[in-house]
């Protein structure tokens, strides 16, 4: 079995900025999305997660590599090295490029900013050098400039490349004597045309290739990844100004430079540059004749009136409530400080730059009378779906809680996990079984580093479930994830006539996968995030679900398996929703039983697997199943030529690391 690399990892820990992470996530997004997940992760899940399979690129942004040395020396820079050696690709940048050379220089001889050193994972086999230019302060734009770097076609073979270009730069180095490295695999792929503060021995390489075993390492102390439009041109600093307007005239070359970069790293780079996303409204209605008066009547306590206009503020999100009739007046989304928007729906354009989307105000349009015509909300037919959601619950009369009778949806939202989840004082007013869904998603969240992409075309959806207390000893709520994994591959199977036998799997505990037809290879179409709060005497669980439906990237997706005819989202969904909303009404009455426990091995990938117990020393253990008490993994010990000993491990999902398909089990500590 194989994974596609399919993630793009950005470390956000100890030493970087948080700008520095911004605009290196806003970037690489913006040229690699639909094809990679880029997201990121701190040292506790490089030094401890099963990440590197489904890793396509691992990247460093600014800050200070002193914080990078003191949490990934020894075992994390290990297994950084081990995963380019053995075919990974490492981008860094300023710091990220100090840290991945042999030898970091900065301001030898200066006292209140020296750093001087050897490193670790040493993918430029000589010295970076800083600072490349004077004036350098820490948090500070001060020494910030628009350098002028001239690219190298020699290096750089595959995209559009300028010859000469400006990038901002701020605190680089330059890679000391870097020609001399050629026969080590070292290519200059652009160097600085002007005057150096320091040494740069042979040459004055800004940006270097670096090949590392059978894995490659671009190393760049100036900055292609920050643009223009994300930098303060109102700055008090003297000239910074200028210098942002430089940027900005040089915007497509240094876009560009970084798509050679990407490509030369062997990833695959959008040929349209995707645009940041604007926010649109929220739509939610319901079948039920009285369903969104009921949920609003409910919500009216923790409604404020601001202008003769009603609000919901809560934890995360601040939602403004809009009328049907408001949709032709252009009302904009304001974000909390009273800033201008970010871009709205309307066609009023703000500059494509880094937004905060939790700041911004949500617009959310409440239907009490029948749902959003298809020209309010062309990706998304409420009333297909809400004829599916009938004819499917027609069928069954055993549910109780009909999930799916009321929806949220957006056409562009932050996460549906978020919004339900993150807002405890609306999660605790809604309805078992509400759902929010969307078409995109610009900040979904998964689990770990395995974090989903969320492109048009995946089904997007969270549903709230209500699972009281007093059932916990015989259905306890860790079985959620267990429900909606069969919720998803049992609804597939059964969307209409001819589907049962279509490839989908679960891989323990909660991801779902298919047979890519291209590569023949398993690859991950779909995961389950739940997220639960005690809430006095019940559970209240979000329930958040991504599967690949009529996309082809970032891996595969339903209708790439050639079903009888083309899936739909709206009835997939409907479909869905109403095999969790029975196998739930049945499981709180008799529990994760037998019938469940034969459901869900005759869909999973793990019977009799044989994996090794990395945490327990090593021991080589037979995958068994799983209990129906709690929903533990079932580990049988094998001893000598794979003869049981008799033992049986029993593995938390929550408290251990599963790379199913390198045959590891990692204890997380």
């Amino acid at each position: 079995m194989a994974t596609k690399r399919m993630n793009v990892l950005v470390y956000s820990g100890n030493g970087c900025t948080l700008e520095a992470v911004r605009h290196c996530v806003y970037s690489l997004r913006r040229l690699l999305s639909p094809n990679y997940a880029v997201i990121s992760v701190d040292g506790n899940a490089i030094i401890k997660e099963p990440w590197t399979a489904s890793c396509a690129l691992l990247v460093f942004p600014g800050g200070a590599d002193l914080g990078y040395c003191r949490t990934l020396n020894g075992e994390g820079n290990r297994r950084i090295s081990q995963y380019v050696e053995r075919g990974g690709s490492y981008m860094g940048f300023c710091a990220g490029a100090y840290y991945g050379s042999k030898r970091c220089e900065f301001e030898e001889g200066n006292q209140k900013l020296e750093v001087v050193g050897d490193r670790e994972l040493a993918f430029y086999p000589g010295t970076c050098r800083g600072l490349a230019f004077p004036g350098f302060v820490y948090h500070s734009e001060e020494g910030a400039r628009a350098v002028e770097l001239k690219a190298s076609k020699t290096g750089l073979t595959k995209g559009s490349l300028p010859d000469v270009f400006r990038s901002y730069y701020n605190g680089g180095g330059v890679f000391v004597d870097a020609p001399k490295f050629l026969e080590k695999g070292v290519e200059v792929l652009a160097s600085y045309t002007q005057e150096l503060k320091v040494d740069p021995g042979e040459g004055t390489a800004a940006v270097v290739y670096c090949k590392v075993g059978d894995g490659a390492a671009v190393l760049t102390s100036p900055h292609p990844e920050f643009a223009a439009v994300n930098l303060d041109r109102d700055s008090d600093i003297g000239g910074y100004a200028k210098i942002v307007e430089e940027l900005a005239e040089h915007d497509k070359q240094r876009t560009d430079f970084l798509k050679a970069c990407l490509l030369k790293l062997g990833l695959k780079v959008s040929q349209e540059t995707t645009s940041v996303p604007s926010l649109s409204r929220l739509h939610l209605s319901s079948v039920l004749p009285n369903g969104t008066s009921d949920i609003m009547a409910g919500l009216q306590e923790i409604v404020s009136i601001v202008d003769d206009e009603e609000y919901i503020k809560d934890e995360n999100d601040t939602f403004h409530l809009e009328k049907p009739s408001a949709w032709s007046l252009g009302s904009l989304a304001k974000a909390l400080t009273g800033e201008k928007s970010e871009k709205t729906d309307d066609g009023d354009d703000d500059e494509d730059r880094i937004i905060d989307y939790n700041t911004v105000v949500k617009r959310l349009v409440v239907h009490e009378k029948e749902p959003p015509p298809s020209k309010e909300t062309p990706y998304f037919n409420h009333d297909a779906f809400y004829a599916n959601l009938k004819h499917y619950e027609s069928k069954t009369q055993e549910a109780k809680d009909r999930f799916g009778n009321s929806i949220l949806y957006g056409e562009v939202v932050t996460s549906t996990n978020t919004m339900l989840e993150k807002n405890t004082e609306i999660l605790r007013r809604l309805p078992a079984g509400f759902t929010a869904t969307a078409t995109v998603q610009v900040a979904g969240r998964g689990r770990g580093s395995n974090v989903w992409v969320s492109p048009a075309g995946s089904l997007m959806f969270s549903t709230v479930v209500r699972h009281p207390v007093s059932l916990t000893s015989h259905a306890p709520v860790v079985f959620l994830q267990y429900l909606a994994a069969l919720a998803i591959v049992e609804g597939i199977k059964a969307y209409d006539v001819g589907y049962k036998d279509m490839q989908v799997k679960l891989k323990w505990p909660n991801d779902i996968y298919a047979i890519d037809p291209l590569s023949n290879n398993l690859v991950k179409i779909g995961g389950i995030l739940v997220n639960s709060h005690y809430d006095s005497s019940e559970f209240l669980s979000v329930i958040g679900i991504g599967l690949n439906t009529t996309n082809a990237a970032p891996t595969t997706s339903l209708n790439a398996l050639k079903p009888p005819s083309p899936f739909t989202l709206e009835k997939l969904l409907a479909r869905i929703l109403t095999t969790f909303s029975g196998l739930y009404s049945k499981f709180v009455q008799t529990g994760f039983d037998k019938s469940f426990e034969q459901m869900y091995y005759k869909h999973w990938l793990h019977t009799d697997q044989i994996v090794t117990l990395e945490a327990e020393g090593g021991v080589r253990a037979r995958i068994k199943g799983i209990t129906r008490d709690w929903g533990l993994l079932l580990a049988e010990e094998l001893g000598w030529e794979d003869r049981a000993t008799g033992k049986i491990w029993t593995l938390q999902s929550d408290s251990n690391s599963f790379d199913f398909f390198k045959g590891l089990v990692k204890r997380k500590v």
